[in-house]
């Protein structure tokens, strides 16, 4: 009797899971068709579909992506076109028009991502680019575009990644760029601008990667200091000067090569905990070079060469051990190379060539040549002529630590010269051959998923910059680590929560570290952490070493993270706090939980697995989000396996869910502890023993197979009413596949992803079928 009734269900399974995983079945509203064959004909590019007769007819969204075309489509529309020619070949038609062109693009208005990487387009970019109001990701690199950059690119408001390299475009950088609130990716590489950069920018918030080198800019730089997103810096073969930027300490990379600078560099520079790549050479900086940047915590690259650089350098100095390259060539510097950088390798690069060094194997001058050179270099009252700086935040004593590094999209902007000859007094023309460099990062990886893109924003939107913080910052937060702000205690760490100077809380984990655990062990871990950032974590905001007065070793470690108020997920399925979810709430949080999962699998390298989690490592925040507490992560941790909690509030006892009761595929185990948080959520009470999950499971595999009524006796009562029998049954299949014993017999993290995601369409049918049923609750649930 059961067939007739499932049957239908199945299909209905089966047409919505097809047309959200994949849109080949698809065809194009008959105006994106026709505009993507007009398209074809204006660039006469063979290589994007065959000539085929039936082209009005062919199913274009289900084009197989190729190194010259990606196409991806979103039900009837065009979201992503990306063409990539090969320096211009073939040749565009003698009668080739670029604003006929941009006109036919405009008819594909849900277009996100565009990307037309060497196609040969010439003339001004046309204003009609601004017609495409849907747009994130624009890249025309490696063209002919002249004049300047259009001003209706202003009322691109989604656009998020601008990259107009190996262009001829002149004039200006625009001041309306700031007006681009969402803009994270500024590229304008290899083109003819001029001027300065307009001081709107400092206002461009979101702004995370800006490069604007070999072009014709000048003047100062403007304060960055508040663009606390920023991460990448690449200024080189400019006229920018005389005074070094003011910039946040947050940075990873800063290019100022081949510029107009003078005078010295900031102290400040030295508290760039996060910095990894620096680039200062060809330039006339002057004053004292400062050792402390060899052993930053995070630097990997250092070339200060061709400069007027003095000091004394001696062989006691310390380096970082991930250094790859150090040029300090064609300096003033005196002194012994410091050993660290003696033991040149495969893997480090060290040159120091043309100063006054002890160290002979590389040429050096004379010791009074650097003498005497650097009188006549010495700044002249510089103080009278230097730019305001933020004050220093060093913290000298703190000697570790890395920031993990975010990418960004792919995007590989840096152009580091390795060339190390005299630095002419006129600068040699700049090349505009479209040739020159011409998109060596596969333009299909750099942009090919806006979805990703998207994500990526939001995965940092929300949430500061991973940083480092100081000690004494802490101490301000916590009251002096005052037990009014303890949440939790344990023989080796703490929780505290805190309230920083912005009045955000956050949760401060204070960890002891034993004396046997290397830096290089807690770098390791620190890095780790620092990527944990998804909106369904509680996630890394920073990180505090503090450390022994005597030797600098690290005696505590602070991990802070966002602090989540709301309780757990418990408290609001089977707790007793009378806030109660509704069917939809406990279906999004489930959904939550699951992309958290997916996350912690797939979007950290190496994958992070075996999180033994409960439905009380789930906590709430005030929207409800479902945000994962529990990271395996042993951290300093003698055992293997032990699980890192954060947030705020320490996770009360679950089911002892053995790992030894399992099988030993990592991923199969959170898929069973899953399992165990959608068991709880469908029945609404603590399941407490491996013996009550098992006793649960057996109930509701034999409901499935019994009518609606008794389903619904076994539902939690709080929602038994308000949820549809179909939507309550996939929701019982899916908790008793991820709790059989046998590993293969399991779902995957992806299909338990979109088995909720097809009970929660079912639920809002369901709820628009029955609108006399009650309504939900005000509190809305984002991932439904």
């Amino acid at each position: 009797m059961e067939n007739p009734v499932l049957h239908p269900y199945y299909l209905l399974f089966l047409l919505f899971f097809l047309s959200f995983v994949h849109h080949s079945s698809q065809q194009l509203q008959p105006s994106q068709s026709d505009s993507f064959v007009l398209i074809q004909q204006l660039l006469n590019y063979p290589l994007l579909v065959s000539n085929s007769s039936s082209n009005t007819n062919k199913d274009f969204c289900n084009i197989e992506p190729t190194p010259s075309l990606t196409l991806v489509c979103y039900e009837d529309n065009i979201t992503q076109l990306h063409i990539v020619g090969n320096n211009g070949f073939p040749p565009l038609p003698q009668n080739f028009s670029t604003d006929a062109f941009f006109a036919s693009l405009v008819n594909l208005s849900s277009l996100k991502v565009l990307s037309l990487v060497s196609l040969g387009l010439w003339g001004p970019l046309p204003a009609t680019i601004g017609h495409l109001s849907s747009l994130e990701i624009l890249n025309v690199s490696s063209n002919h575009f002249s004049g300047a950059i259009p001003e209706q690119l202003s009322s691109l408001m989604s656009l998020q990644t601008l990259v107009l390299d190996h262009n001829s475009f002149t004039g200006q950088v625009p001041g309306w760029l700031s007006s681009l609130s969402l803009l994270a990716v500024l590229s304008l590489k290899n083109n003819s601008f001029s001027g300065s950069l307009p001081n709107s920018m400092t206002s461009m918030e979101n702004l995370r990667i800006l490069s604007v080198s070999k072009n014709n800019l000048s003047g100062e730089v403007p304060d960055f200091h508040s663009l606390t997103n920023l991460q990448v810096v690449d200024l080189q073969d400019n006229y920018f000067g005389p005074h070094f930027p003011n910039l946040n300490n947050r940075l990873l990379t800063i290019i100022l090569r081949n510029n107009s600078f003078q005078f010295g560099i900031p102290s400040e520079l030295v508290s760039y905990y996060q910095l990894q790549r620096l680039d200062i050479s060809m330039n006339g900086f002057v004053g004292p070079f400062v050792p402390l940047l060899l052993s930053l915590p995070s630097i990997n690259y250092i070339n200060i060469s061709l400069n007027k650089f003095t000091g004394m350098l001696f062989e006691n100095i310390s380096c970082n051990s991930d250094l790859s390259t150090v040029d300090l060539s064609s300096n003033l510097l005196s002194g012994d190379l410091p050993t660290c950088l003696k033991s040149s390798s495969k893997s480090r690069v060290v040159m120091y060539a043309s100063n006054c060094l002890s160290y002979g194997e590389q040429k050096q001058h004379p010791s009074n040549f650097c003498h005497n050179e650097a009188l006549a270099v010495q700044p002249h009252d510089e103080e009278k002529h230097r730019m305001p700086y933020g004050k220093s935040v060093l913290a000298s004593s703190i000697i570790g630590g890395t920031i993990g590094g975010i990418t960004i999209v792919g995007l590989v902007f840096l152009v580091v010269g390795r060339g190390h000859s005299l630095r002419h007094i006129v600068k040699k023309p700049k090349a505009k051959l479209i040739l020159e460099n011409v998109s060596t990062v596969n333009t299909l990886k750099l942009i090919s998923d806006a979805r990703y893109i998207s994500q990526t924003m939001k995965l940092g939107a929300s949430l500061p910059a991973y940083r480092a913080f100081a000690l004494e910052e802490l101490k301000e937060a916590t009251n002096n680590f005052d037990d009014s702000n303890l949440l939790g205690n344990g023989s080796h760490r703490k929780i505290y929560r805190g309230k920083l100077r912005d009045g955000n809380f956050v949760a401060i984990r204070s960890l002891i570290v034993k004396k046997k655990h290397c830096q290089q062990t807690i770098t390791h871990h620190i890095e780790l952490i620092s990527k944990l950032r998804h909106s369904n974590l509680v996630s890394a905001l920073g990180h505090c070493f503090d450390c022994c007065s005597d030797d600098s070793s690290i005696n505590r470690i602070f991990l802070i993270f966002e602090f989540v108020p709301n309780g757990t997920l418990r408290g609001y399925t089977s707790g007793l706090s009378g806030k109660k979810m509704t069917w939809k709430q406990r279906i999004g949080a489930a959904i939550g939980v699951t992309k958290g999962i997916q996350f912690l699998h797939t979007g950290v390298v190496p994958g992070v697995y075996s999180n033994n989690l409960k439905i009380t490592d789930v906590l709430l925040d005030y929207d409800l989000n479902a945000k994962i507490s529990s990271y395996n992560l042993p951290l300093l941790a003698d055992s293997k396996g032990m699980s890192f909690k954060v947030g705020a509030i320490l996770s009360s006892p679950g089911p002892k869910q053995s790992i030894s009761t399992r099988e030993n595929d990592d991923g199969d185990k959170d898929v069973y502890d899953l399992g165990v948080i959608l068991a709880e959520i469908i029945v609404g009470r603590p399941l407490m023993s491996l013996d009550e999950v098992a006793v649960t499971k057996d109930l509701l595999q034999v409901s499935i197979g019994v009518d609606e009524k008794a389903r619904r006796s076994i539902v939690d009562p709080a929602v038994g009413k308000e949820c549809s029998d179909e939507s309550l049954k996939i929701m019982m299949e899916l908790c008793v596949r991820c709790l059989v014993d046998k590993q293969s017999d399991r779902p995957s993290v992806e299909d338990v992803q979109w088995k909720l995601h097809f009970a929660a369409q079912v639920q809002e049918t369901w709820k628009g079928d029955h609108s006399h049923n009650t309504q939900d609750s005000d509190i809305s649930c984002s991932q439904v």
